[in-house]
């Protein structure tokens, strides 16, 4: 069910292992052509284009895109309380984790007079998506709105597709969800059009255009996102989730293999990856698998998911090996189930978010934990961080100078302009001491 990639005995360069880990095998470049027709569509059609493409690709058809503001609160009326609870407890947590990744602003005084301020300014408009396709995800609302809002955003829209078995209207648990943060700006819509349409507007239902587009999706909404990357800013191209966990032969397989499962389950072509340097875990891991597998309502699902290209067992000469193999996949999720599990994370560079211990799976941070659940996957958290309160903000600096501060720094204003054959520069800051 579960390759082996056996590292043993050998000491791969970082090269080497990038060319080592298991990827799934998407290509957003493929779907950027088609990804690019629909959003020409929504652009040149606007909401007919909308409506066209939920019919296409969701199999029903809107009677508006613009979700109506008493549909969003009957929703919300309508919300089972267990539900309504657990939500309300996520978001007090999320926010409550967010406000700690607002930075203070920041004076440094260089010189008597010479002062240069650091302020973080949230961006005013923001785009949020929240998926469909083979789940609900309520708690991707919270994941986005939350980080969002606590930033100072003072603009948010939301979209999730259509839903044939709601009569074309979105999920009511998605739609209580936004009723419940607030954002009454929600619209029926989804796909690499929903993206479009976030990051040129649709005149026709009052949708502006917004300064940034956040939220998972699958290979076109990874494409949609990279075609509008130079008009609007983006959270990252989100694509199949994964799961690396670390774990030594001290770690339950039982809980091993229970979180493996856990992420299969999302989709086909997500990632569950496990690196150990216990051959004896390893065994044991497989035969856990085999009975979560069997027994798990998405048993093909996860079946395929974990039996896939992209999932692998590896074996490993110890953890510091183990780490490096961590840091070339970068994983979107990664656990740490070992005894010193302090010790391997002073070694982990790269990963979306880190999960320690054995009683801190990955489904605790999807729903409760207060971390964030919007990641980058495919190894990019090798260069992009996951979803946070920072996601919506732009760092500026601020300079004051007063005459007599300026006055001291002339000299060096003029060298450098000189030595850049940039005169001019020199010359408006000497052009304030001419008599």
């Amino acid at each position: 069910m579960l390759r082996t990639l056996d590292l043993r005995g050998s000491r791969p360069t970082p090269a080497d292992l990038l060319a080592l880990v298991p990827r799934a095998e998407t290509d957003v470049t493929a779907a950027l052509a088609p990804a690019g027709r629909i959003i020409d569509e929504v652009r040149e059609h606007g909401e007919q284009a909308l409506l066209d493409q939920a019919e296409r690709f969701d199999g029903v058809r809107p009677e508006a895109i613009r979700v109506p503001a008493a549909e969003l609160q009957a929703a919300l009326d309508t919300l089972a309380p267990e539900v309504r609870s657990a939500v309300e407890s996520t978001i007090a947590r999320v926010r409550e984790a967010s406000a700690a990744q607002v930075p203070a602003p920041v004076t440094t005084v260089l010189a008597p007079g010479a002062v240069v301020e650091q302020r973080w300014q949230p961006v005013e408009r923001v785009g949020l998506y929240v998926p469909g396709g083979k789940a609900v995800y309520p708690s991707s609302v919270v994941m986005n709105v939350v980080p969002a809002q606590v930033a100072g955003v003072r603009s948010i829209a939301l979209a999730s597709p259509a839903q044939a078995d709601h009569g074309g209207r979105i999920h009511p648990t998605i739609a209580a969800v936004a009723a419940l943060l607030g954002v009454d700006e929600v619209y029926a819509m989804g796909g690499a059009g929903a993206i479009g349409a976030f990051a040129y507007g649709v005149p026709g239902i009052g949708l502006d255009p917004v300064q940034r587009v956040t939220g998972p999706g699958n290979v076109f909404v990874a494409a949609a996102k990279r075609l509008v990357a130079g008009v609007t800013g983006i959270d990252a191209e989100a694509g199949p989730t994964d799961i690396l966990v670390i774990a030594d032969a001290g770690a339950n397989p039982d809980f091993v293999a229970a979180d493996l499962v856990s992420q299969a389950e999302h989709d086909e072509l997500a990632a569950s990856v496990l690196v150990t340097d216990s051959v004896e875990l390893a065994d044991a891991v497989r035969a856990r698998l085999e009975v979560r597998v069997a027994a798990t309502k998405h048993s093909e699902r996860v079946r395929q998911a974990i039996g896939g290209p992209q999932s692998a067992l590896v074996l490993v000469d110890d953890l510091e090996q183990a780490a490096a193999f961590t840091n070339a996949f970068g994983p979107e999720h990664l656990e740490i189930q070992v005894a010193d599990p302090d010790a391997v994370l002073a070694r982990v560079e790269n990963a979306g978010a880190i999960f320690l211990g054995p009683y801190s799976p990955v489904s605790l941070g999807d729903y409760a934990a207060g971390s964030n659940h919007v990641l980058p996957t495919g190894g990019t958290a090798r260069h992009v961080a996951g979803l946070s309160a920072a996601t919506f903000l732009r760092p500026q600096q601020v300079v004051r100078y007063d005459e007599q501060a300026l006055r001291e720094v002339a000299p060096v204003v003029a060298a450098l302009s000189s030595e850049e054959d940039l005169p001019a520069h020199g010359e408006a800051v000497t052009a304030r001491f001419e008599s």
